[in-house]
């Protein structure tokens, strides 16, 4: 890999607004993946959600239950230290917009429908940090070597 695209993808902006965003949407991120992944916080874990997942016509449903506990679980712990935002944030973007559409978009706008309205927040936040990078506060900044 070029020296060029390693520094692209590190490059980030100078200001903390992005360690606001990073580390509360990481957090969420992260217990959701753990429930996936592991079925922690009253998730169903792999197998379950790989039921769920094959049940809505992602197939198969345990590699994509994997796949997105995956995502949300070391793409949040990415947010929340800083390292490597913007491919997490770009992981991220992808693991909602598929939320939305299998899942979601169906049910309406407003969350306690069971809408689209919470993964349409958090693919912001993850399309924002994949714009702004990490900020000032984070290891993708020095990796850089940005002062």
């Amino acid at each position: 890999m070029s020296n060029s695209f390693v520094t692209r993808v590190l490059a980030t902006d100078n200001g903390i607004a992005a360690l606001a965003l990073r580390i509360p949407v990481g957090i969420i991120f992260v217990a959701h993946g753990a429930q996936k992944l592991f079925g922690w916080f009253g998730g169903y874990g792999l197998e379950g959600t790989g039921q769920f997942f094959g049940s809505i016509g992602l197939n198969p449903g345990y590699l994509m239950a994997l796949l997105a506990g995956a995502a949300e679980f070391f793409g949040g712990l990415a947010l929340v230290f800083g390292v490597l935002v913007r491919p997490a944030a770009a992981a991220l973007s992808f693991a909602m917009l598929i939320a939305i559409f299998a899942v979601h978009v169906g049910k309406g706008f407003f969350v306690d429908k069971g809408g689209y309205e919470y993964a349409l927040a958090l693919f912001a936040a993850s399309v924002s940090l994949l714009l702004s990078g990490a900020g000032r506060f984070s290891v993708d900044r020095v990796l850089a070597g940005e002062r």
